[in-house]
């Protein structure tokens, strides 16, 4: 089975690769004809190949030296092409893309991506430390290096804010940091305001990661709050959104993950950001590339391969840019002695690149798992195979109350609407407050005058039943419904629509695939993606849920909606400025209390 278990600790092959190295014993695999991208010196070293034991890198030599040692060997010709190291994606969410983490290999490899650094909150907010312990079980199964940054800010607010199925606490933290060797960091310290504020809740499981010297992972908007956020011990960030922003992070000790993503969504943030090394001219030495957060369909096409690429474009050395895509994240990390280069002793995790510095192949732990950009028969029986099957309480963790009103009774006087404007390309909301004059109008009315849509949040975890309403402004919709059981962090059910007739044909399918997300007209399903692992995931492999995926998001565009589908789940996320909506209500973020949406 292909994890990163089969490759032996290095402790128990020093030996070995020792007598490979001096020509004593023969290597299992020479990758002969390459040209090798050193991430250590950004240098390319004409002429090399690759002996490989033990699923290592026992040393790089110059071509043709093992023929003249051994007679038997197993070579693979790289044909004068680019070998760089496996990338690393430092800041990724797996549940994002809707799938597990065995059928995020698929799509990882096959750019080129052999280790990443998961935050898995999303699950942890539905189903508190099982949730994560599921997912961990997922992550030993998959053929990929998975090491996970512990979710830090569950819920991400307090219960007065919004309603979660989880809440991991400090005491639930130490606990999941001793039992398993995989969670090497605190993932994102979302609540950057009650950090900086000094709150003695949001630090408890700050000072547990410091306790084990473990580096802890933040998420942070606002040049006024970098001093307070750097001073409680967090060393990263990949919301880093503009160069003055991110030069005064990097001078204040923290890494920086640049994030690249699909240029429609709000995950590409490294055009502006990047320009503090091409601008100001800080150092990449502290910098890093990660993906964030991919829809599957965007996993294929915008890998971490593609966001190495946009760093060269914008002005990054070639060199240099794999290195911010591999040896950096290794060293933030503290696994540069196993990962993040070819090294001697080194994983012999490896990408062979053209010359657009496209992935053509990729090995992992040695074994050739993706050729000439497709999956070798190897990995595909492994993908097959010995994929982790979640138990079924993860199938049913959507209970909602029975009896549901989608829509808020209208004021019968001269009243203000507190609507939630978004503020594209990012994902930043504001507050536009609408004078409604007539008190004769009926919803319908006053959505068409306005150009607005109902928007509401239901509570699903089974614990309060709450409804939060509110109104989205210019979202645009042209007709029906949509809804998603994905709405970041808490994962109540977020619905949206025109027709309350649509948005409870929307609510009530989720309900039934216990998760998903869904466009409606007419009391017809145009599209719905059935996410029934936890209302996150779905269990097909990751081509097929790309291929819905990609269907999904024409029709949305069909639909008319302003925003992206991934960016729409993001409305009840209460730590992102300036207003969102939860199961609690309309919640101002700047001030995180509640405000009323009428007034």
């Amino acid at each position: 089975m292909i994890t990163r278990f089969s490759v032996p600790p290095l402790y128990n092959c020093t030996i070995h690769l020792s007598k490979v190295a001096s020509n004593k014993i023969p290597p299992d695999k020479v990758i002969k004809n390459a040209r090798i991208l050193s991430t250590y010196t950004d240098r390319i070293l004409q002429n090399k190949e690759i002996w490989i034991s033990k699923g290592r890198i026992a040393c790089i030599k110059k071509n043709n030296t093992a023929n003249k040692f051994f007679k038997e060997l197993n070579i693979f010709d790289a044909e004068n092409n680019i070998l760089a190291p496996g990338l690393i994606d430092p800041h990724m969410h797996i549940e994002s893309s809707m799938m597990t983490a065995c059928a995020y290999s698929e799509a990882a490899l096959l750019n080129g991506t052999t280790t990443i650094f998961c935050d898995s909150h999303e699950i942890g907010n539905v189903c508190d430390i099982k949730g994560i312990e599921w997912m961990l079980e997922d992550c030993r199964r998959a053929p990929l290096s998975i090491f996970l940054t512990l979710p830090s800010t569950i819920p991400a607010t307090n219960s007065k804010l919004e309603t979660a199925g989880g809440n991991i606490n400090y005491k639930k933290a130490s606990y999941l940091f001793d039992k398993w060797k995989e969670i090497i960091g605190l993932g994102e310290k979302m609540d950057f305001v009650s950090v900086c504020d000094g709150n003695k809740y949001s630090h408890q499981i700050i000072s547990e990661s410091l306790k084990r010297n473990l580096p802890i992972s933040g998420h942070v908007f606002g040049r006024e709050f970098v001093a307070a956020y750097a001073a409680s011990g967090i060393t990263d960030t990949h919301e880093a959104e503009e160069k003055y922003f991110t030069s005064e992070l990097l001078d204040a000790g923290l890494w920086i993950f640049l994030r690249g993503g699909n240029p429609l969504t709000p995950w590409n943030s490294i055009k502006e950001a990047i320009k503090s090394l091409t601008k100001l001219g800080a150092s990449s030495k502290r910098v890093c590339v990660c993906t964030d957060d991919r829809d599957a369909d965007d996993l294929f096409n915008f890998g971490l391969d593609w966001v190495v690429r946009q760093a060269i474009k914008l002005g990054i050395n070639k060199k240099s840019a794999v290195s911010m895509a591999s040896l950096h994240p290794a060293m933030r990390y503290n696994i540069d002695n196993e990962y993040g280069a070819l090294g001697h002793s080194r994983r012999a995790d490896i990408i062979q690149l053209n010359n657009k510095f496209e992935v053509e192949n990729t090995w992992l732990g040695g074994e050739l798992v993706v050729k000439n950009k497709k999956v070798t028969p190897l990995l595909d029986y492994q993908l097959s195979k010995y994929r982790y099957k979640y138990p079924k309480k993860a199938y049913k963790t959507v209970t909602l109350p029975k009896k549901i009103n989608l829509i808020p009774k209208i004021p019968n006087k001269k009243f203000k609407i507190n609507t939630i404007e978004t503020n594209l390309p990012g994902i930043v909301t504001n507050k536009k407050q609408i004078i409604v004059n007539s008190t004769n109008k009926s919803w319908k009315n006053i959505i068409e005058e306005y150009n607005l849509c109902h928007i509401c949040v239901i509570e699903r975890h089974g614990k309060t039943g709450e409804i939060g309403y509110g109104f989205l402004k210019d979202f645009n919709l042209k007709f029906g419904a949509v809804a998603s059981s994905v709405g970041h962090d808490a994962h109540n059910i977020i619905v949206a629509g025109k027709s309350e007739i649509d948005m409870k044909i929307a609510l009530d399918n989720i309900n039934k695939d216990q998760g998903g997300i869904i466009i409606v007209n007419n009391k017809k399903i145009l599209s719905k993606i059935k996410l029934p692992i936890a209302g996150l995931l779905s269990d097909k492999k990751a081509s097929e849920i790309a291929k819905e995926t990609k269907i999904f998001k024409k029709i949305w565009k069909k639909a008319g909606c302003k925003i992206p589908y991934m960016g729409f789940n993001l409305l009840p996320l209460s730590v992102i400025p300036n207003i969102r909506l939860t199961n609690k209500g309309l919640v101002d973020v700047n001030k995180m209390k509640i405000i009323k949406l009428f007034e």
